[in-house]
């Protein structure tokens, strides 16, 4: 039976990892951006998510574990103006930080490990956010999905998420997707 927990910060380097199936790229452009010198992009993600107090940190993270072992996560946060200055001054970037949708929890990442995939991991992830967006007295979820993933699209539909607003992706080396949109969805907490 899976458990779907609130993450801690030893549980970062498995944040990062899942985050890196998650974001079709988007990952390791910002954290090769962001890296040390002679640090890996992961390693670099890992730093990111043990942090406290910030948006991108493990606080904001629900683990699921099965038999003890890490197989996905959902990284969500109450989305706030400014909550991202930096996108705004990187064309690569620009696109996500238009799309933001305030006063949202916003699910910025959600994986679950391959060979876990359709057993209900991402199904129980999902009520999980949806728990913490009541908890937090947040009337909607929002997220940023790329067209071009089909199956994620056809799973946020499922799961009531409607497009609210589009912009077009950025080419980078670093993306798995080179064109089409990103698209914002968002559905109302229930």
């Amino acid at each position: 039976m899976v458990e779907i927990r609130q993450a801690r910060k030893d549980d970062s380097a498995d944040i990062a990892k899942l985050f890196v199936v998650s974001s079709e790229g988007l990952a390791e452009y910002i954290w090769s951006k962001a890296a040390r010198p002679g640090e890996t992009a992961i390693e670099a993600g890992t730093r990111r998510y043990s942090r406290q107090g910030v948006a991108f940190s493990y606080e904001n993270c629900l683990i699921a574990e099965l038999d003890g072992a890490t197989v996905g996560m959902a990284h969500c946060f109450a989305m706030q103006e400014n909550a991202n200055g930096e996108a705004e001054s990187d064309p690569v970037l620009k696109p996500y930080s238009e799309l933001e949708d305030y006063g949202s929890l916003y699910l910025s990442g959600l994986a679950v490990a391959e060979g876990c995939r359709n057993a209900g991991i991402g199904k129980a992830l999902m009520e999980a956010v949806n728990q913490r967006a009541r908890d937090l007295a947040l009337a909607r979820i929002s997220l940023i999905c790329f067209e071009r993933n089909e199956g994620a699209m056809r799973l946020y539909h499922r799961l009531g998420f409607q497009e609210i607003d589009r912009r077009a992706v950025v080419p980078h080396p670093v993306l798995h997707t080179h064109d089409g949109d990103a698209v914002l969805l968002a559905r109302p907490t229930s």
